[in-house]
């Protein structure tokens, strides 16, 4: 399966709710960089940031994916429902990096809209 495929149906769980679906698609030790925010290790840490961020799955808008060898780079929209209950919007790119057809990295960058 290219990349892209495996990122696109490892989302899919995301989008459903099925957060311990979408870890099975990463290595243990993967490493998520939100830019200017906060840096996660491994798939312990991976799984806490959804648990608070993602009480609901969040709503993705892609616009544009690219693959690159082990690089899959992701632009678009996403909604997330804050603590108050109310959807914030992002623009956001994401840099992904794979290895043996696992999700190894992500570099994320995330713009709130106002």
């Amino acid at each position: 399966m290219k990349n892209t495929t495996i990122l696109h149906t490892a989302n899919e769980f995301v989008s459903k709710g099925d957060n311990e679906s979408f870890l099975s698609y990463c290595t243990p030790q993967t490493k998520w960089v939100f830019v200017g925010d906060r840096i996660l290790n491994g798939k312990d840490e991976v799984r806490a940031y959804m648990k608070e961020f993602y009480k609901e799955p969040p709503v993705f808008n892609v616009e544009k994916t690219i693959e690159e060898g082990d690089f899959v780079t992701v632009t678009g929209e996403i909604r997330l429902k804050s603590k108050t209950g109310k959807y914030e919007h992002f623009d956001y790119c994401d840099i992904w990096r794979f290895e043996d057809g696992k999700i190894a990295e992500l570099k994320a960058f995330v713009i709130q809209k106002p």
